[in-house]
């Protein structure tokens, strides 16, 4: 089994968070943003890492920052490019790369972002009747409160895309929240510019993707003030923070096959987790599998094979 990248340390650099998936170092004025292979399920994270995965979500997520940009929309990342990261002056006497194993780290898997305050919502658009989205409008004929026409099946596409904001929750679930809670939380402006550019962001990217042969169901992105400006911040619209499934066996009526790590929680339903810590450890067959979807996503996305190092 190819090695995994569980956290990255990287001696002299000033270590200021770790997410489910990636660590953040400060750069003074930027940040270094380090993807591992870690992958959560249910708010978990699992005792073993994906190949690969680190450097599929930072090169996604490059590749949908470029496309954000050509619609008018500003976003937080830099460069990729580790050759290019320069470390400012209270750094100068400091090595980044002083052997293999810190390249290892950084190569392929490294985004340097601008500093910006990140809004307390997630941006959530959903394009299709999936998910907690199911349960909900089975429950209810709504989907986070947004009431929808009678007699949908599950995966239906939604005539026009909703948008359900929530809450981020430092640890476990975030919390959906209707528009008007989040004016309450952000103003009635900054509501209304999130609103408008998640969605414009994810027709236009729905649009491209199924042209490849992807179906974006739903997606969250994440918003930040900088220099007074709204900008796109975090991932976007990677397999983490997407659910993508293939255009080819698209079927409504019942679950989709998927690119994203819907199989990895798939097989901890079936085999009856009770979706609290410890996590058991993954088989191989379920890592390798996973790892493949993940390659494959990037593959048609950018009709380019994704050249890893580990």
């Amino acid at each position: 089994m190819t090695t995994t990248l569980l956290s990255a340390d990287i001696s002299g650099l000033k270590h200021i968070a770790s997410g489910k998936v990636r660590d953040i170092f400060d750069l003074g004025a930027q940040l270094l943003i380090v993807t591992t292979d870690r992958i959560s399920a249910f708010d978990v994270i699992l005792p073993n890492g994906i190949p690969h995965k680190g450097a599929v979500l930072t090169a996604i997520s490059e590749f949908w920052f470029g496309f954000v940009q050509r619609l008018g929309i500003k976003h937080h990342l830099i460069t990729c490019d580790i050759s290019k990261i320069n470390l400012p002056t209270d750094y100068s006497n400091l090595t980044i790369l002083p052997d293999h194993s810190q390249l290892t780290t950084l190569l392929g898997r490294s985004m340097l972002v601008k500093k910006a305050t990140p809004f307390p919502v997630e941006c959530v658009v959903r394009g299709y009747l999936a998910g907690s989205g199911w349960k909900d409008y089975q429950r209810t004929g709504a989907v986070c409160g947004i009431t929808l026409p009678n007699g949908l099946r599950e995966s239906d596409k939604f005539a026009e895309p909703i948008f359900t904001p929530a809450t981020k929750a430092q640890t476990g679930h975030d919390e959906n929240i209707s528009f008007d809670e989040m004016v309450k939380v952000v103003g009635r402006e900054t509501a209304e510019t999130l609103k408008k550019y998640s969605i414009t962001i994810y027709k236009a990217a729905a649009d491209y993707a199924r042209m490849k042969g992807i179906i974006i169901c739903d997606t969250k992105f994440e918003f930040g003030l900088a220099d007074g400006e709204i900008i796109l911040i975090d991932e976007v619209l990677t397999p983490d923070s997407s659910r993508f499934w293939p255009l080819a066996s698209y079927e409504p009526g019942r679950p989709q096959p998927s690119f994203d790590k819907q199989f990895v929680r798939d097989y901890l339903e079936r085999i009856r987790w009770d979706k609290k810590p410890p996590a058991p450890e993954l088989p191989d067959d379920i890592v390798k599998k996973t790892s493949e979807k993940y390659l494959e996503a990037y593959r048609l996305l950018t009709g380019e094979e994704l050249i890893t190092i580990n």
